[in-house]
């Protein structure tokens, strides 16, 4: 005997059938979570420039007074820091450019040593490394960036500096190098020279992470038409990967400058803390970031005026670094095409 009552409605049944009441509720709530998600992303792209102007208004504000008495030119090229111990006025004399000057001074040198040997370690790795090396050689300079900075401090204070590069230091004095001011003697542990070195160490993974990953984007059709030309694989690494790739190592080389300025606690122990300054490289001065970090837990409110103006000059570095970086990485991409990716 067959059933005559009619079955039950089914989700699936309604759902092909259709719901013109739930479909409408669903089409009203995307039209009006669209705006929504709209104005999330905006407030949450705001929420960096609100933080940004925030911390240079404030610093700019609370160091006013030392570039008010100083004079912005003559903060910047002043030589003489005698700090003050007053509540309510600037009563020292505030120039920072034996700060500058060493900061500026060990991030380029940094950078001169630390570029070479980055693209010399991500060609080895792309391009000659046998495949059971290239994981681990990766996962360990990878593994150096994430070495804290007290950890390069402590070893560099009391290993590198003493077993390695005082004795290079010492070697390059006595050379005939050692007639140029630059390069004259004598080699003191804590200096420039010190403090270059262990910024090079600590930007390396970072250009050549860089430089490995753009490397790698090279159009493989180009490589193999190079091979096909007779092309030995130093000439394909020399006249096609690293040409091609020209306008990412810049990027990662600015981006490593940037690191470079900003580092704080291995220079601090490394640079020797003096706020003296020369044209030598083994001399002992001061950074920017280093005078900050080991003056301010004792300044009084002058002095920690003072040290805000530094820090507010050290954001205008930043800053121009960057906005150079991207605009050299611009126009380089714009003329040879290709491989940058910051």
């Amino acid at each position: 005997m067959v059933s005559s009552r009619t079955p039950d409605p089914s989700p699936t049944t309604l759902r092909a059938g259709g719901d013109p009441d739930g479909e409408g509720r669903r089409r009203a709530w995307s039209r009006r979570a669209d705006p929504i998600f709209r104005g999330v992303l905006i407030v949450a792209a705001s929420s960096v420039l609100l933080v940004l102007a925030a911390m240079i208004l404030r610093t700019t504000w609370e160091a006013w007074p030392v570039f008010a008495k100083e004079g912005l030119i003559g903060f910047v090229t002043g030589e003489q820091w005698s700090v003050g111990t007053s509540r309510s006025e600037v009563t020292g004399t505030y120039g920072a450019w034996p700060f500058i000057y060493g900061t500026l001074k060990i991030s380029f040198l940094a950078i001169l040593f630390a570029v070479p040997l980055a693209i010399g370690i991500a060609l080895f790795t792309n391009e000659i490394a046998p495949a059971w090396l290239r994981r681990p050689l990766t996962y360990t300079v990878d593994t150096l960036a994430m070495v804290p900075s007290i950890v390069y401090a402590l070893v560099g204070m009391y290993f590198f500096r003493i077993y390695v590069w005082a004795p290079i230091g010492r070697v390059i004095a006595d050379s005939p190098l050692g007639a140029l001011t630059f390069f004259s003697g004598p080699v003191l542990l804590s200096s420039y020279w010190s403090a270059a070195n262990i910024l090079a160490i600590m930007i390396l993974p970072i250009i050549t992470a860089i430089c490995r990953d753009v490397f790698a984007q090279i159009p493989q059709d180009e490589v193999n038409a190079a091979y096909a030309m007779g092309a030995t694989r130093w000439e394909v690494m020399r006249r096609v990967i690293v040409p091609h790739s020209f306008s990412g190592i810049v990027g990662g080389t600015m981006l490593g400058l940037g690191r470079a300025l900003g580092e704080t606690l291995a220079v601090a122990v490394l640079i020797g803390s003096s706020q003296r300054w020369a044209p030598r490289l083994f001399f002992g001065g001061d950074a920017m970031p280093a005078v900050i970090a080991n003056t301010f837990a004792d300044a009084h409110p002058e002095a920690i005026w003072a040290l805000l103006a530094i820090g507010v000059t050290l954001f205008v570095f930043t800053m121009i670094v960057n906005v150079a970086a991207r605009i050299i990485v611009v126009r380089v991409s714009g003329r040879l095409g290709g491989g940058a990716i910051v």
